[in-house]
């Protein structure tokens, strides 16, 4: 791998790193509301999709091992047995799934409705399984507290990453 590559990769990582720290919980629910999707998007629209894979496999492996790179702060396997678990299990597909679905063309709007069309459904149908056999909550109340109350911050986050991976160049 040439050198700039690995550099996109290695801050790419970083900063979903930094991101998971920015997070606040939500009152109802032990999901909390983290800045890293949004730097999850830009990741799978500005890399290819066999780097965008390699990016979260790396992060994953990073909390697994015990550097606290999960929201909040916090690592380990525990988290992936967690009420969140689900999610962290399915950002390597959805957003390598993106990578190789963002089409050719670098505009926003190509990018938004593919952000917003492959990434936020995959993530939730992983996410709010992995919540409900957790908790064993039901369906309906799983989806209360994994997934409505989030979707309309993470639309804004798709866009913003949309227009940040249209104006970057690396």
């Amino acid at each position: 791998m040439e050198a700039r590559r690995l550099t996109k990769m290695a801050l790419l990582t970083a900063l979903l790193c930094v991101s998971a720290w920015i997070s606040f919980p939500l009152p109802f629910s032990p999901v909390p509301v983290i800045a890293l999707t949004l730097v999850a998007t830009l990741t799978g629209l500005m890399l290819e999709p066999k780097d965008t894979l390699i990016v979260f496999l790396v992060y994953i492996l990073l909390g697994l091992i015990g550097v606290p790179v999960f929201a909040g702060g916090t690592s380990g396997l525990t988290k992936l047995w967690g009420p969140t678990g689900g999610f962290i299990v399915s950002w390597p597909i959805a957003y390598t799934l993106l990578s190789v679905c963002k089409g050719k063309s670098r505009s926003f709007f190509s990018y938004a409705w593919r952000s917003i069309a492959i990434t936020i459904p995959v993530v939730y149908i992983f996410g709010v399984a992995g919540f409900m056999l957790v908790t064993g909550t039901p369906l309906w109340a799983a989806l209360t507290a994994a997934m409505f109350p989030y979707i309309p911050g993470d639309i804004v986050k798709c866009l913003v990453a949309a227009w940040l991976a249209t104006k970057i160049k690396i």
